[in-house]
């Protein structure tokens, strides 16, 4: 199966910790073949994903020996030449860390001169996400930040769809608006709401009402596993088999899009 999605949304509204289950489901779905790529400067997949907290990872953009090798010129550097086509498509057998059949790949921040730079680093990850939306066959998911940075024209018309999670609370469906219009800028067609911490029907009829020009993919409600396991600093849901229901329809609409 191939299939290409970005989620974003607001920071605290559990956009992390659905990636990591619906990268998991869909990973038992699918026996494995999923890339998850965290693309959030607050790096927490891998902590989502059960992957050990001393488990060392170094994001992309840190490999600067690597950088240097494939681009031709030392990360940090400013203008000058190198190749706007490095070679990327051995990084995710290199550089990721398989979990139960997710492998999880940190993209890093630029930390000079921006996200949009025109540096070596910058240039990296977004040849690295090019390959990986345009040239694996196999479904990528994508832990966003609030917007979709890392993402460029050149992928967007293949990412099949940019889910924004969101809470009943105003300001995560105001960021909603936000994502969406950022999504639809970079040219993503197909931009979808996912309702997270819903605590009964009136929760997700203020969700619809304020976000009517939203296609809802579904609605999860408040999880005591997830609360409880945040506070343990351990994965919910261990056994991906006792997932709730709601995440599980999820999954299937998501499935669904690559048909679509």
């Amino acid at each position: 199966m191939s299939l290409k999605i970005a989620l974003g949304g607001k920071g605290g509204v559990g956009k992390t910790t659905l990636s990591a289950l619906i990268a998991r489901v869909l990973a038992k779905k699918n026996s494995g073949n999923v890339i998850a790529i965290d693309a959030d400067p607050v790096t927490n997949l891998a902590a989502g994903l059960g992957i050990p907290e001393e488990t060392k990872i170094t994001p992309i953009s840190e490999l600067s020996s690597l950088i240097e090798e494939r681009t031709g010129a030392k990360p940090g550097t400013m203008g000058g030449f190198f190749s706007i086509n490095p070679k990327v498509d051995d990084i995710p057998e290199r550089f990721s860390y398989e979990k139960d059949g997710v492998k999880l790949l940190v993209m890093g921040t630029v930390q000079k001169g921006g996200g949009g730079c025109i540096c070596p680093e910058s240039t990296m990850l977004k040849a690295l996400m090019t390959h990986l939306v345009l040239y694996r066959d196999e479904i990528v998911l994508m832990d966003m930040e609030a917007g979709v940075e890392h993402l460029g024209r050149a992928t967007t018309g293949s990412v099949d769809a940019l889910l924004v999670v969101v809470n009943p609370g105003f300001r995560s469906q105001a960021a909603a608006h936000h994502i969406k219009k950022l999504g639809e800028d970079v040219g993503i067609s197909k931009i979808l709401v996912v309702g997270n911490r819903t605590k009964g029907p009136e929760d997700e009829k203020l969700i619809r009402e304020n976000l009517k020009d939203f296609e809802i993919l579904g609605f999860i409600p408040e999880l005591d596993e997830v609360v409880s396991s945040d506070r343990l600093g351990t994965r919910p849901f261990d056994n991906i088999d006792e997932v709730p229901q709601s995440i599980i329809e999820i999954c299937d609409n998501i499935i669904k899009l690559s048909n679509s």
